[in-house]
């Protein structure tokens, strides 16, 4: 049942399933994404490995405090602190961190500057986080296919987003970009997409995290990092090529990387059974201290 707290000067909305005792996962989404992406069955498989498992809404998704389009009363900065806010709300000193595209440059920063709180990192679906973002010269930029989607002339108009029906059907065809030769599953991102509508009061808002400010780091302090890391890539995705995951792997020290074939930018169930076994070693290879106030 998803709970909410005053953190960091915004409403969050959390959930948790596990026993408490048992060490922390917290699973940080990517832009735009709200916890739902994270889907329940993944979390309690997750969970049933004797981990506890805690997921969120970002600010302008889901249950947490909403903006209005294009003013964010927040920056790039205030989404990390958020991640810390949940573990300090649940009094969870030290977690496993899995982020996955945006969420995993949030965590690249928590490893860097509060080394303290994590037990393990897991970078799904993301790049070297530091200045210059995606655009760094050593690395391949996104595919020339996802480029025209960006840079077409003909962008489909916004739906009515008061109409459900409309609106899930122009999220999903905003996820057929993204996705990899393994293609999507319509009946179940029909699925995932309704719940999100259904528990966002402004989808439109969740592109704030788009034009967000805040400071960032060199990304040489990827080598400052020390604790167990676990990067996850897809082979075909569009956005982050694969070589972007093969230099997370490469500056952090002993990171294992786990290639998936057939996946794009992108973690539907299909990705699940070849990703837990990954992260259920990633998270159980630290020590446990985790403790509860």
């Amino acid at each position: 049942m998803p709970m909410r707290a005053e953190i960091n000067g915004a409403e969050l909305c959390f959930d948790t399933i596990g026993d408490p005792a048992h060490p922390a996962v917290l699973l940080i989404m990517g832009a735009a994404g709200s916890m739902d992406r994270w889907e329940e069955p993944f979390c309690r498989r997750l969970a049933a490995a004797d981990r506890y498992v805690i997921r969120y809404d970002h600010r302008d998704t889901g249950g947490s405090t909403t903006y209005p389009p294009g003013r964010p009363g927040y920056t790039g900065d205030d989404m990390v602190a958020d991640a810390l806010g949940i573990l300090d709300h649940l009094g969870v000193q030290r977690a496993h961190l899995v982020g996955i595209s945006m969420g995993g440059g949030i965590v690249q920063r928590i490893a860097v500057d509060h080394p303290e709180r994590v037990l393990s990192i897991t970078l799904m679906s993301t790049s070297p986080a530091g200045v210059g973002g995606p655009d760094f010269p050593d690395l391949p930029p996104m595919s020339e296919e996802l480029r025209g989607v960006f840079s077409g002339d003909e962008e489909p108009a916004e739906p009515d987003w008061s109409d459900r029906e409309a609106a899930i059907a122009f999220l999903l065809e905003g996820e057929r970009p993204y996705a990899g030769s393994r293609g999507i599953d319509e009946e179940a991102t029909r699925a995932l997409l309704g719940r999100v509508y259904d528990r966002s009061p402004s989808l439109a808002s969740a592109n704030n995290h788009f034009i967000l400010e805040g400071s960032d780091m060199a990304r040489a302090r990827l080598a400052e990092i020390t604790a167990p890391a676990l990067v996850i890539h897809g082979a075909d995705d569009p956005l982050f090529p694969t070589a972007h995951g093969e230099a997370l792997a490469r500056e952090i020290a002993g990171a294992e990387l786990l290639v998936i074939d057939g996946l794009g930018h992108e973690f539907p169930p299909s990705a699940w059974d070849e990703v837990l076994p990954a992260l259920i070693a990633v998270t159980g290879s630290a020590p446990q201290r985790h403790s509860q106030s």
